[in-house]
């Protein structure tokens, strides 16, 4: 059976107000505003009635498959510009006592290991991050460069050349929007 048209609607929140130019949507909300430009040719775009309506004419399965992660990310930018995500990670530490402070666009991890240079971790974006004893909070509106800021930051004290099992110093997340994560 030959399906000739795939659409997809989603509803905005009163609070959201979004603007669609060509493959640019634009979404202002009351944390603030994201911007992106989707270009996946067969997917077609448009606004109705405080709604945008995603559409693919005979879809096949990476159409839909595309179809389906633009609506994700439309849901995702609806979340960050309405209530934002906020990261919590927790400073592990048991042989030396880490320093970590926020300087600008990057966080300086010093004496990781007991190691004479410091660490860097790149925040990305418009992302805040708190650092408040051993607890480190992420937060903002873009959900892919809160996730990435905190990637740079377990990355950047990852264990190299020595026995994870006894070596378990590092920066780790657990809590991600309000939810603890299970280890």
């Amino acid at each position: 059976m030959l399906v000739e048209e795939l659409k997809e609607e989603i509803e905005m929140p009163e609070d959201v107000t979004m603007t669609l130019s060509g493959r640019t949507l634009v979404l202002e909300g009351p944390k603030g505003k994201l911007e992106r430009t989707f270009k996946y040719p067969t997917i077609s775009l448009h606004s109705k009635d405080g709604s945008i309506v995603l559409s693919v004419a005979y879809p096949r399965k990476p159409d839909k498959a595309a179809l389906y992660t633009l609506l994700s990310h439309i849901r995702n930018m609806i979340h960050g510009v309405e209530g934002g995500y906020t990261y919590k990670l927790r400073v592990v530490y048991a042989h030396f006592p880490l320093n970590i402070k926020a300087e600008g666009d990057k966080v300086v991890i010093e004496n990781y290991l007991g190691e004479r240079h410091p660490r860097i971790a790149r925040i990305v974006g418009d992302t805040k991050v708190k650092i408040s004893g051993d607890e480190i909070l992420v937060e903002g509106i873009n959900k892919e460069h809160v996730g990435q800021t905190t990637a740079n930051l377990e990355h950047a004290t990852r264990v190299i050349k020595r026995d994870p099992r006894v070596f378990q110093d590092g920066i780790y997340l657990v809590e991600r929007n309000g939810v603890p994560l299970r280890w």
